[in-house]
């Protein structure tokens, strides 16, 4: 059982993992000319970050409200 107040929490967190992770993606791609290495980092955290967002969907359809 949550509270009405960690489901909103948890819904922010999800939106900004999702969008925040892409956003990071998209600058590693466009960073791919500059640094190749450093672009590799910042497109592997960005997919780790929308892929946690992605997983905590999951894990909010599953929590009851209180």
């Amino acid at each position: 059982m949550a509270s009405p107040r960690s489901l909103v929490w948890i819904e922010r967190l999800i939106w900004m993992l999702i969008f925040g992770g892409l956003l990071v993606m998209v600058l590693g791609i466009a960073g791919t000319h500059q640094n190749a290495s450093s672009a590799d980092v910042l497109v592997t955290l960005g997919a780790m970050a929308a892929a946690v967002g992605v997983v905590l969907i999951w894990v909010r359809s599953r929590m009851k409200e209180k």
